[in-house]
């Protein structure tokens, strides 16, 4: 069978594998199966033992983004083992601190938002910029966001316009990086997934059910298509998409007047029965 995307042989550094349900983990096995030479990078040392028996064998990293610096030393380390060029990476990182619930968006703390911006957003700039004398000719560079950036979900909280930024931040790389290289940068905008991190988030699973009947195949988003569109967007066969978002969210963006949804909504409300301590016979 040819060799499609000629992935075989490539250097991809992963970020953000953290368990079998993350997007970055479900892009590494599907790198693997192509014949690429996956190296993963992880939050930290604890995490990296978690792992050991899933990625025994591989090249695990250690590179926690919040950190200045991590991302120069991180580079530095991969080059000094051998592993440059490095003909793509993957930017799977988010992270916010909800641990107070969340609040309407003007109550945001600028603690919160900045820690989540350096890490879901800055982390991006930062990575390109330390790879980018390692890097092969005509690498390139995908970071995971969302389907929509119009959307205004109560339990996404101040993510939204976080991942706003990373995603006008790799168009800003893509020009930047223009000038003197062929690297390309993408974003993938996925739709809602089935994953640990999306489980901690409060009332996810109801808003996972409702995106699940705009899609238009009533079914949801498996987190191996958003990997599918990774490796597309890695491989030289999209050598002519470069500063894109590439939607991958089943159609729910299009489907916002389904005619089950419209039905569901507009049904009047089930009338409430008598309470328990209504008399008989008389109506309440």
């Amino acid at each position: 069978m040819p060799d499609f995307l000629q992935l075989s042989g490539k250097t991809i550094v992963v970020f953000g594998v953290a368990n079998r349900k993350s997007v970055a983990w479900h892009v590494a096995q599907a790198l693997e199966e192509q014949g690429a030479k996956v190296i993963f990078s992880v939050r930290s040392e604890v995490r990296r033992k978690s792992l050991a028996a899933q990625l025994a064998g591989r090249t695990v990293l250690i590179c926690d983004v919040e950190e200045p610096g991590a991302a120069a030393r991180l580079a530095a380390e991969v080059a000094a083992d051998g592993h440059a060029p490095v003909h793509g990476i993957v930017h799977s990182i988010a992270f916010a601190n909800y641990r107070d619930g969340f609040k309407p968006f003007h109550e945001t703390n600028r603690g919160d938002f900045l820690q989540a911006m350096a890490v879901s957003a800055f982390s991006l700039v930062e990575i390109a910029r330390a790879f980018k004398p390692h890097l092969a000719p005509g690498a390139s560079i995908v970071t995971i966001g969302i389907s929509s950036l119009l959307v205004t979900p109560d339990n996404y909280g101040y993510m939204g316009p976080i991942k706003a930024a990373l995603e006008s931040s790799a168009r800003f790389l893509a020009k930047s990086f223009s000038a003197d290289s062929g690297v390309r940068f993408n974003v993938v905008g996925a739709g809602p997934l089935k994953t640990s991190a999306s489980a901690g988030i409060p009332g996810y699973i109801e808003s996972y059910l409702y995106a699940e009947k705009l899609t238009f195949r009533k079914r949801n988003l498996e987190t191996q298509e958003v990997a599918n569109a990774v490796l597309f967007l890695l491989s030289e066969r999209s050598s002519g998409v470069n500063g894109t978002t590439l939607v991958v969210d089943a159609g729910l963006g299009s489907n916002y007047f389904d005619q089950e949804l419209i039905r569901l909504a507009m049904r009047p409300p089930t009338p409430r029965g008598p309470g328990p301590d209504a008399p008989r016979g008389e109506p309440r």
